[in-house]
């Protein structure tokens, strides 16, 4: 998903295939879901080392990438994609598609309304949910990056997909993907008019 997005809009790509059974590029350093809980146990040395070796390097180099748009007075629109487990602690997710946003940021509420309107008249069987399976506003990348720029220089979007659609495979998963691309272009039509950066760090 997130190279098709990078890819359809010109944007830079920061993508990692590490797992969160290692550790979760997502959460805050401080966070006690940040290391799994196999990592936890592991020596310090180790830890450090997985720290380093490959949540630094993903953090740093998404900060430096929205640091360079934003110091070319560029708002970014960073569009960062994850999945969602259809089921956990024995609760059914209803959503095949969630878009997470800080309800304090004008611009990210209005860009996820505008998202959520196009894939609904492209897409009505889609179960578009905002907010939803996570809270926008909690623990994560685009929050911390929310406390270094100010609303109008970064908008910090978290496009949740329904690990069902992706492991069923077959036809559905590719026109997904196609469909959360263009109804992206449409929603961020009028926010990119010459001003706006489109970004998949």
């Amino acid at each position: 998903m997130a190279r098709e997005l990078a890819s359809a809009f010109g944007a830079p790509l920061v993508a990692s295939t590490v797992s969160r059974l290692l550790v979760d590029l997502n959460r805050s350093l401080g966070h006690p879901q940040c290391l799994s809980t196999a990592t936890r146990g592991a020596s310090r040395t180790l830890r450090a080392e997985i720290v380093e070796r490959h949540y630094l390097t993903y953090r740093a180099e998404v900060e430096r990438l929205v640091g360079r748009l934003v110091s070319r007075r560029r708002r970014v629109i960073h569009i960062a994609s994850h999945s969602f487990t259809p089921e956990l602690d024995g609760r059914v997710r209803t959503a095949d598609v969630g878009l997470l946003y800080d309800p304090g940021r004008h611009a990210e509420v209005d860009l996820c309304a505008r998202w959520k309107a196009a894939l609904i008249a492209m897409a009505p069987q889609l179960r578009v949910r905002r907010n939803y399976p996570y809270a926008g506003k909690g623990d994560g990348l685009t929050r911390s990056l929310r406390m270094q720029y100010p609303p109008g220089a970064y908008v910090g979007i978290e496009l949740e997909v329904n690990q069902g659609i992706v492991l069923a495979a077959g036809r559905r998963w590719p026109w997904l993907r196609r469909v959360l691309i263009e109804s992206l272009r449409v929603a961020a039509a009028r926010a990119v008019e010459g001003k706006y950066a489109l970004g998949e760090p």
